[in-house]
């Protein structure tokens, strides 16, 4: 049996991975969905001031407060970054890491350091707009995703702001990530071929590249899909 630590992107809580979790644990294993500080329901008054280095702590505490063993652990768009730096500090609790259409930890970088220059500026100017957080999204922003209505009407009611200062704060890595036993899945409708970073790390033996015809938000528009993938994980 595996331990699956399931933790969503920017904007979402622990809810987004209900479809999901539900097939794996019909499977026979262990689920534990993770929502990250300050957002859904752990938003509050300090929530603009929850580093990314707390969100890699958050992941760390749910694999350890538990003592899971045989880890999976994934992270979702945003949260690859902390976790793959957790996935090196759990040590031989890990089993596999898995990006799901996900952003890398690069030492030193952070999730706006992997932005364009017009990119960088206009999510600074959403964290200096909106009081030191990044607004969630618009329904507009998930047409062509492989979303139902019903769907981008859920995802958009209950996201809540990301922190600001988690996409600013840069990646300590404490292992190059690399050297982990790491799937990562790429969403071929949010671009069909991997980031420079991610094919630099696809040239390691221990990553594997799995493709999923479905968009950047496969826990709700390919659930069965995507928990297939998990399941036949080695």
């Amino acid at each position: 049996m595996a331990n699956f630590v399931l933790v969503p992107g920017a904007w979402l809580g622990a809810w987004a991975w209900d479809e999901v979790a539900g097939l794996i644990r019909e499977a026979g294993h262990a689920v534990y969905p993770v929502t990250l500080s300050g957002l859904a329901e752990r938003q509050g008054d300090d929530a603009a001031k929850v580093s990314q280095t707390q969100h890699v702590d958050d992941i760390v505490a749910v694999v350890e407060d538990n003592d899971l063993r045989e880890v999976v652990l994934a992270g979702h768009s945003y949260s690859g970054i902390p976790a793959g730096q957790a996935a090196a500090r759990i040590g031989d609790r890990l089993r596999r890491v898995v990006y799901v259409d996900s952003n890398i930890p690069t030492d030193g970088k952070s999730f706006i350091d992997g932005s364009s220059d017009e990119g960088r500026a206009w999510l600074e100017g959403q964290i200096a707009e909106s009081g030191g957080f990044w607004p969630p999204l618009e329904p507009a922003d998930y047409v062509g995703q492989d979303l139902t209505d019903d769907a981008i009407a859920t995802i958009v009611e209950r996201s809540t702001p990301h922190p600001g200062r988690a996409i600013s704060e840069p990646a300590q890595l404490v292992q190059p990530i690399g050297d982990l036993p790491t799937t990562y899945i790429k969403c071929l409708m949010d671009g069909a071929i991997p980031s420079s970073d991610v094919l630099e790390q696809l040239k390691s033996p221990s990553w594997e590249l799995v493709d999923l015809g479905t968009g950047h938000w496969p826990m709700f528009s390919q659930p069965t899909e995507l928990a297939r993938i998990f399941l036949d994980l080695d």
